[in-house]
């Protein structure tokens, strides 16, 4: 009878011990599966200057990730439109091994990619990923970059047309930063298209947003109207533009909606919250493993619209003619 007892005892014993087992290893599977889920990223944010496009911008990506429902941390920098500030923060992110870096503009873009091949950098903001030497090319990347753009093959194309035909314009004045490759690069683009039709361009070149006002009086008796690009220099500075084209009754057409709403009369584009979130998709594609930044197109922005300011067609005495289907914002 105890060799029975004895021997009852012991393969309870085992029966137990093997539920715990299982039970531990199911445990350690819920665990498992939980921290995957759970796991907090590190995104180092590098914006070039404070403006409302940029900052729509960013704003559009940190949504996009909330959307996608990662948990991330932000280490958000910003270089206030100072090269060297914007070296530093470059320097700084890369070396803090944060999971990915969110480049806003094209200078932040440039900085952190001369410094790192391993972490994923995905820009917006950004006119020519190409010229700027950020990619191979849109199609293939290549390399741990990608991201989107802040201008479309129809944008400009579509804006020269609306200045020379419905506004029956001769003489385009653009003031940009030449030192900012986004800028030449959109400006020549400019020029191109207005030569193919006709009209003149009249430079002003700055280097800091301090310039600007005086850039743009420079400008008077030479010009019949101005034509701003996505400069950060001179959007951020974009009041200045707004106050003496409005004194002197100049049309003044721009490259995205945030610079229609504080002035300008109007603009064949996008809104930049749009390609900041787009970015955010693919920051999320990223981080969960699913693609890599070469295996991701940069992408153009993909609502295109055309804005025009009521209170500024107003001022101006402005037709708006029913055929280019524009929205107004005040």
């Amino acid at each position: 009878m105890k060799s029975t007892k004895k021997k009852f005892a012991t393969v309870l014993s085992a029966a137990v011990l093997l539920l715990a087992a299982c039970g531990a290893d199911e445990t350690a599977s819920t665990n498992s599966t939980k921290s995957e889920d759970t796991k907090t990223f590190t995104i180092g944010v590098t914006q070039i200057v404070e403006h409302p496009s940029l900052n729509a911008a960013y704003e559009g990506f940190q949504k996009a990730i909330e959307d996608a429902g990662l948990e991330v941390e932000y280490e958000y920098q910003n270089a206030q439109n100072d090269n060297s500030l914007n070296s530093t923060i470059a320097n700084n992110l890369v070396s803090s091994g944060v999971d990915l870096i969110f480049a806003n503009s094209t200078p932040s873009a440039q900085a952190v990619t001369a410094l790192t091949e391993d972490i994923p950098i995905v820009f917006t903001s950004v006119t020519n990923a190409v010229d700027a030497e950020l990619v191979d090319s849109m199609e293939s990347p290549g390399g741990n970059v990608t991201g989107t753009v802040d201008t479309h093959p129809e944008a400009i194309p579509n804006t020269v047309a609306y200045m020379k035909n419905e506004l029956g314009l001769k003489n385009v004045g653009m003031v940009f930063n030449a030192g900012e490759a986004n800028s030449r690069s959109s400006v020549d683009a400019v020029k191109e298209e207005m030569a193919k039709v006709g009209l003149n361009v009249v430079e002003a070149s700055v280097s800091t947003s301090a310039e600007v006002k005086q850039a743009t009086e420079s400008l008077i008796g030479k010009v019949d109207s101005i034509y701003i690009i996505t400069d950060n220099t001179v959007v951020n500075a974009l009041e200045s533009v707004i106050d003496v084209a409005n004194e002197h009754k100049l049309p003044m057409m721009v490259a995205e909606f945030d610079s229609v709403k504080r002035g300008g009369l109007g603009a064949y584009g996008f809104e930049f919250y749009d390609i900041g979130y787009e970015a955010g998709e693919m920051a999320v594609k990223i981080l969960k493993g699913e693609s890599t930044p070469a295996e991701l197109p940069v992408q153009y922005p993909q609502n295109l619209k055309f804005v025009l300011n009521k209170d500024t067609v107003d001022a101006l005495g402005i037709e708006v003619k029913d055929e280019w289907e524009s929205e107004f914002v005040e």
